[in-house]
């Protein structure tokens, strides 16, 4: 296989070693500073449209294996490391991160100056980008960047939502986070019924749901509100997913119409953002994007601070919303970002941070507990 190629759209060229697929793909370069989790990353949803660029030194040690997908599949357009480790040592793996690439069509370079490439989106921000593992000339590769629309008000959920409602069956991540998911004798009919919506959500959130004994039902990112509703749920869950939210104007009326239902709802990262729409606020691009696992979050009303699980690059602009009806909860300690809001008087909530993390720290889980606590 020839030399991988990366091109920036400032016309920046780097070379290195070619992995997964023998492919060309064009995306938008984010770089990730988790040091651990690198599957859980790539079958995030949230991902698509956008090439992960890895600030730790060396992934690939763990392989893959089924049990830690947050989706079907990977989401990522390409992969972009410092250091690919030959061999894949872990009793839970079943294939290595090159062959699981390669067999769903994902391009990755390594042997590159991750630091220098990281540095360069800080001090410029989120760039388009294409590599090629197939000998594609550097010019072709820049055309093919500078010909790329990029993500900025498309719709790339209908990408990664499902085809159809179906009932969560997966486990409850009891081993993970000590709640029971076993039901007491008599007592499903009891159980609280969560309806997700589904922009690209990760399964360690539908884990989370049924690990605190809830029924839970996923539907497709363009289900109506009133079909939502003949579900009967007892709380909406609006869950994470890719892309701009502004290029999802029937989610935001769907979300606008569930507002009128009373009933509980989270949103979780777009989910928050769609949210923030439906409230009137206006939503931009951050310059680079939060990506990673160690991002400091403030509880406004306690002065806690959470280590935090992100990855998005837009956020709703606080200055937008109504302060009689929206209070800030939480705000990003590394640029002063909203990171969580809540209605007043009502039990809608939303965190721009992921509480489930797969992959990162445990701090924010408490979230599921207060949003289940609109139930009791």
């Amino acid at each position: 296989m020839s030399d991988a190629v990366l091109v920036l759209e400032d016309g920046d060229i780097i070379c290195g070693q070619p992995f997964g697929a023998r492919a060309a793909a064009v995306f938008e370069l984010v770089f990730n500073t988790s040091m651990t989790g690198y599957q859980e990353i790539l079958t995030d949803p949230s991902y698509r449209g956008q090439g992960v660029l890895f600030t730790v030194s060396h992934i690939g040690n763990v392989g893959i294996n089924p049990e830690d997908y947050e989706s079907a599949a990977p989401q990522v357009e390409a992969v972009v490391l410092r250091s690919l480790s030959p061999i894949a040592s872990n009793w839970r793996a079943s294939t290595t991160l090159p062959e699981w690439l390669a067999a769903h069509g994902i391009p990755g370079i390594s042997e590159v100056d991750t630091r220098y490439l990281t540095r360069k989106l800080r001090d410029q921000g989120t760039m388009r980008a294409a590599l090629s593992t197939r000998g594609t000339p550097a010019a072709g590769l820049l055309d093919m960047v500078r010909g790329w629309p990029g993500l900025d008000g498309r719709d790339m959920v209908r990408a990664v939502t499902s085809a159809q409602a179906y009932a969560w069956g997966g486990d409850a991540a009891s081993h993970w986070i000590g709640k029971s998911d076993a039901l007491e004798v008599g007592a499903a009919e009891r159980a609280p019924h969560f309806v997700v919506y589904d922009f690209g959500t990760k399964r360690n959130i539908l884990r989370h749901l049924a690990a605190h004994g809830g029924r839970v039902t996923v539907v497709p990112a363009s289900t109506p509100c009133s079909e939502a509703l003949a579900l009967r749920p007892d709380a909406v869950v609006l869950s994470n997913g890719p892309g701009d939210p502004a290029g999802l104007p029937y989610a935001v009326e769907t979300v606008r119409e569930l507002l009128q239902s009373g009933l509980p709802i989270l949103g979780i990262c777009l989910g928050h953002q769609l949210l923030g729409l439906a409230l009137g606020g206006r939503v931009r691009r951050l310059k680079f994007g939060h990506h990673g696992a160690n991002h400091p979050v403030q509880n406004m009303s306690t002065g806690h601070v959470l280590i935090t699980a992100q990855n998005h690059n837009y956020c709703v602009e606080p200055d937008t919303l109504d302060a009689a009806i929206v209070e800030v909860t939480h705000t990003s300690l590394n640029d002063g970002s909203l990171e969580g809001m809540r209605l007043r008087g009502r039990p809608v909530m939303s965190v721009q941070y992921h509480p489930e993390a797969s992959a990162g720290p445990h701090d924010a889980q408490s979230v599921f507990d207060e949003f289940c606590s609109y139930l009791m």
